[in-house]
C-alpha cells in the first residue's frame, strides 16, 4: 500500500481496481479486522500519564536496534514530520516543512540517512539523567547524543534551533566536537548585515572564545544574507571558492566560502536525506488512531534503514551498482518474503525451469525426498555468501558434480566443491 498508491484500502479488493498482489494475500476482512484491533501495549495497564504510552514498546524494541548500528563519522541531529492533519495533542506545526503539520521526531542520522536514534516530541524534554538542565532544545540533543562514544573524533552538526553556548560546551566535555548554525550569541559582536552587504558578497568575519576552559569559533559569512556559525573544531580556514548567480551581471561569479560554512553544508543534511527516500514510497493508510500513523511511518523507517545498510554490504563486498538493488526493489522483496512466510515453498510451479541448477533439482525430487535449494534471487545477490567448513562431508549440490565435500555455504545451508580442480560454490552462485 505504499508502492501501489489507492485513495482507500478497500479499493485494493475491490471488483474495479483490484490489486491482486494485495488481495491474493488475504481477504479484505481480515485485514479490516487486524487493522482494528492491533495494539502495541495493554490498555489496563497504568500509563504515569505519558502520552506515548500506546506506542512505548514498539519505541522500546527500536531504539536499541538503531543505536547498535556502526557510526560513521558524520552525524546530524534535526526534526522529521510525520504527516497527520487529525486531532491530537502531540500534532506539531513547522512551517519550513515540506509536510507543515504532523507529529515531531528528532532524529539522529548519518549524512546518508541511517538513523541512529531518536525522540517523539511530546510537550516536554527533561535532561538525560547525569547532564545539566540547558533548555528544552538542548535537552535534546545531549539525549540524542548518549549513543554517540566520546573522543571517538565523531562530529555532530545541528541547526539553530538547538544551539546555545551551554550546549557546545556540555558536549565538548563529553568529547563530541560540535558545528552549529547559531543566532545573535552573546558576546559576538559581528558587523550589521547593511555593513557586510556593502563590502561584497563573501565577506566574513571570525571571533573566538573561551567558555568554561572551552574553545569555541564563531564566524559570520555574508552570501545573500548574514549567516552564523560556530563550532568546537572547525574555523573559517581554509577559504574555498562557491558559485553564485549574480542577477546585476547575469551569470555565475565566484564567491569566497569559509571553511565552516562548507563543512556545515556538506554533512547537515542527513535527516533531509532520509524524508526524502521515506517520501518516495510512503505507506499511506489513513486513521484517526495516533498510534497506527507512527507504527506506518516506524515501518517505513526501518525499511529505509535496512536499504542503507544493504547498500553499505554490497559497497563494501564491491558489488557493481548496477546489480544492486534499488529502494523499490528492495522494498517489494521484502513484501514478497513476508507474503511467502508460513507456505509451502516446495510446491510444484507450471513451466520450464530458469536454471540449470532448479533444473536439475527437480529430477531429484522425482526420484526421491531432497533437501530444498534456495531461488535464484538468493542465489545470485552476492550477500552473505561466506564458505564455512562443516563437520560432515557430502555430496556437491552443483549439477552434474559427483564430488563430496565438508565446504557449504552459510547462507545457501547447501555443501558445494571448492578446491583447485573444481569451483562448485562460484558456479553455484552465478546461475
Amino acid at each position: 500500500m505504499s508502492v501501489i498508491r489507492l485513495p482507500r484500502s478497500r479499493m485494493y479488493w475491490s471488483n474495479a481496481c483490484r490489486v491482486d498482489q494485495v488481495a491474493d494475500v488475504m481477504p479484505r476482512d481480515r485485514w479490516e479486522e487486524i487493522k482494528h484491533y492491533i495494539n502495541f501495549n495493554d490498555n489496563t495497564a497504568t500509563n504515569n500519564s505519558d502520552r506515548l504510552f500506546k506506542i512505548r514498546p514498539l519505541i522500546d524494541s527500536l531504539l536499541p536496534k538503531f543505536q547498535a548500528l556502526p557510526q560513521d563519522q558524520m552525524l546530524s541531529i534535526d526534526e522529521q514530520m510525520v504527516p497527520f492533519k487529525g486531532r491530537s495533542v502531540l500534532k506539531q506545526y513547522i512551517p519550513k516543512k515540506p509536510y507543515k503539520w504532523g507529529y515531531k521526531i528528532f532524529v539522529l542520522c548519518d549524512t546518508k540517512g541511517l538513523v541512529h536514534s531518536f525522540d517523539i516530541y511530546a510537550g516536554t524534554s527533561d535532561p538525560p539523567p547525569g547532564s545539566p538542565d540547558i533548555g528544552a532544545s538542548g535537552n535534546i540533543v545531549l539525549k540524542l547524543a548518549q549513543v554517540i562514544e566520546g573522543s571517538v573524533n565523531h562530529l555532530l552538526y545541528f541547526d539553530n534551533w538547538f544551539s546555545s553556548l551551554d550546549l557546545f560546551v556540555a558536549l565538548a566535555n563529553r568529547g563530541i566536537p560540535a558545528l552549529g548554525t547559531v543566532r545573535e550569541m552573546r558576546g559576538c559582536s559581528f558587523s550589521k548585515d547593511k555593513e557586510l552587504k556593502k563590502k561584497g558578497r563573501g565577506t566574513f568575519e571570525e571571533q573566538q572564545a573561551v567558555v568554561d576552559r572551552v574553545e569555541i569559533r564563531a564566524v559570520k559569512w555574508f552570501d545573500n544574507r548574514g549567516v552564523n556559525v560556530a563550532s568546537t573544531f572547525a574555523s573559517a580556514q581554509p577559504v574555498s571558492l562557491v558559485e553564485r548567480w549574480d542577477r546585476k551581471q547575469r551569470r555565475k561569479v565566484s564567491v569566497e566560502c569559509p571553511s565552516i560554512i562548507t563543512l556545515f553544508n556538506k554533512f547537515m543534511g542527513g535527516v533531509d536525506a532520509l524524508d526524502a527516500l521515506i517520501a518516495y514510497y510512503r505507506i499511506h493508510i489513513r486513521s484517526k488512531k495516533f498510534y497506527h500513523r507512527f507504527f506506518f511511518h516506524f515501518v517505513d523507517m526501518v525499511v529505509v534503514n535496512g536499504w542503507l545498510l544493504y547498500r553499505r554490504d554490497c559497497d563494501n563486498l564491491n558489488v557493481p551498482r548496477k546489480k544492486q538493488k534499488d529502494l523499490l526493489a528492495f522494498k517489494a522483496s521484502i513484501a514478497q518474503s513476508l507474503c511467502m512466510q508460513g507456505k509451502d515453498l516446495s510446491a510444484k510451479k507450471r513451466g520450464r525451469p530458469s536454471s540449470d541448477v532448479e533444473r536439475e533439482f527437480q529430477k531429484k525430487q522425482r526420484r526421491g525426498p531432497t533437501k530444498a535449494i534456495p531461488t535464484k534471487d538468493v542465489r545470485a545477490d552476492a550477500v552473505g555468501h561466506w564458505p564455512q567448513i562443516d563437520s560432515v562431508r557430502q555430496r556437491c549440490k552443483f549439477p552434474k558434480c559427483t564430488g563430496h565435500t565438508s565446504f557449504k555455504c552459510a547462507k545457501c545451508d547447501v555443501h558445494l566443491c571448492l578446491n583447485k580442480n573444481k569451483n562448485g560454490f562460484c558456479a553455484f552462485h552465478e546461475c
